[in-house]
C-alpha cells in the first residue's frame, strides 16, 4: 500500500503523541485519547493500527466516532512492513484492538497466527467479492486496492535525455543508472508489491535476475511507498517507483511526472480492516467494523484510492491512469503472506546495503 491523509486528534491537543518501543519503530501518527467525552459519557479508547496515509486519518477517526459515539481512536500508524513485524511480535499479548488500513497479505499472516477476531460485518455482502475474505473463519474485509507504477520526471528526462519508459525492462538502461528510488520491502507493503508481482509474472530466478539487474540503477530503497513519487516530484530523481494514488496526488498538485504503469503489468495489494482476537472491547470494535465496511466508509476510502470495496463508490480524478485497474497482474495474495518472510530474507541478503533509513 502504500504506501493521501490526515494527522489524529484534534486541534489543541499539543503534542500527544508518545513513542513507542524504539526496538520497533512505530511512528504514532495520531492519538485521539486528548479528546473529550461527549456529554458527560465515558467513551472507551480503541486502539487502532494502521498504515494509511497520514492525510486519511483525521477523517476516518472523526466518521468512526460519530457512527459509534461510544469509542475515540487511538491511532498508531507505520509503514505496513512495520505494523505487520509488530502486530506478530505482540501475538502473545495484542495491544491493537483494531487493524484498519493495513495490507490484506498481512491480515493473512494474522489469521494463520489465530490473531483475528472471525467477525463478518454486517454489509459485506454489497462489498465486491475480492474484498471478502474467502477463508473460513471470516476475518478481514477489503477497504481498497493500490498498485505499483512509476513517477517520471519529464523535467529531468528532458535533461538527461531520458526516453520514457513503457515496460518494467525499460528501466535496466544505463541512462537510468543512480536514477532510481523505490521502497524498502521490508518497510513499505508497496514495496512489497512491486518486488512479489516480478516474481510472480517473471518467475522466481528470472524475477531475482531482474532486481539484480534493477538494483545497479537503483539510488536507495526508501521508508514508505509514497516517498519515491515525491523524491520524483521534487526532481531529486528522474523516476520513482510508487503507488498510483501517490502519484496522482502529486501530478495533481502540479508535480512535473508522468504516471507510468507498465504495459506488462503490474503487481498490486489490497487495504483491509479486522478486529483483533482477545483484546476487552470486542462488541465496540465490531461496530467500527461494520462501519468500515459501509457505504459512508468507502465514500472516505474513495477521496484516496481509485479503487474501493463498495461498487459505484469510485471517482478518480482526472489524473489517474484510466488504464490501471486493467494492467494489474493475476495476482495471488496467499503466496505473498506465505512467502513473505523468505522473500524479504533473500531481498534484504541482496540488496540491503542500499536501504535508506528515515
Amino acid at each position: 500500500m502504500r504506501g493521501a491523509a490526515s494527522a489524529g486528534g484534534r486541534r489543541g491537543c499539543g503534542a500527544a503523541v508518545r513513542r513507542l518501543r524504539a526496538s520497533l519503530a512505530l511512528a504514532v501518527s495520531g492519538v485521539a485519547a486528548c479528546l473529550a467525552p461527549a456529554a458527560g459519557a465515558e467513551r472507551t479508547r480503541l486502539v487502532a493500527y494502521t498504515a494509511l496515509e497520514i492525510e486519511q486519518l483525521d477523517p476516518i477517526r472523526r466518521a468512526i466516532e460519530a457512527a459509534v459515539p461510544e469509542v475515540e481512536i487511538a491511532w498508531l500508524r507505520a509503514s505496513t512492513g512495520i505494523v505487520t513485524d509488530r502486530m506478530l511480535a505482540e501475538r502473545d499479548a495484542p495491544q491493537a484492538d483494531l487493524l484498519i488500513g493495513i495490507a490484506a497479505t498481512s491480515l493473512l499472516q494474522f489469521e494463520a497466527a489465530h490473531l483475528l477476531d472471525p467477525y463478518r460485518p454486517a454489509g459485506v455482502e454489497a462489498l465486491r467479492p475480492f474484498f471478502r475474505d474467502p477463508t473460513p473463519p471470516y476475518s478481514w474485509t477489503g477497504m481498497d486496492a493500490y498498485l505499483g507504477v512509476i513517477c517520471f520526471n519529464v523535467e529531468v528526462a528532458a535533461r538527461h535525455r531520458i526516453t520514457r519508459p513503457s515496460f518494467w525492462r525499460d528501466l535496466l538502461g544505463p541512462a537510468f543508472e543512480g536514477r532510481i528510488v523505490m521502497p524498502n520491502p521490508a518497510a513499505s507493503g508497496t514495496g512489497y508489491l512491486l518486488v512479489a508481482g516480478w516474481l510472480q509474472t517473471l518467475g522466481e530466478d528470472a524475477g531475482w535476475a531482474y532486481m539484480d539487474a534493477l538494483d545497479r540503477n537503483v539510488a536507495a530503497y526508501l521508508s514508505s511507498g509514497s516517498a519515491p513519487c515525491r523524491e520524483a516530484a521534487s526532481g531529486a530523481v528522474a523516476l520513482g517507483l510508487s503507488f498510483d494514488m501517490r502519484a496522482a496526488a502529486e501530478k495533481a498538485a502540479g508535480a512535473p511526472i508522468d504516471i507510468v504503469v507498465p504495459v506488462d503489468g503490474t503487481g498490486w495489494e489490497a487495504e483491509a480492516f479486522a478486529v483483533v482476537a482477545g483484546r476487552p472491547h470486542l462488541a465496540l470494535a465490531r461496530r467500527v467494523a461494520d462501519w468500515a465496511a459501509s457505504r459512508e466508509a468507502n465514500a472516505l476510502y474513495a477521496r484516496s484510492f481509485a479503487i474501493v470495496a463498495y461498487p459505484g463508490v469510485s471517482s478518480p480524478g482526472p489524473h489517474y491512469p484510466p488504464h490501471a485497474e486493467a494492467r494489474m497482474i493475476r495476482n495471488d495474495l496467499d503466496w505473498m503472506a506465505r512467502n513473505r518472510p523468505r522473500i524479504l530474507a533473500e531481498w534484504r541478503r541482496r540488496y540491503g546495503a542500499k536501504v535508506r533509513e528515515r
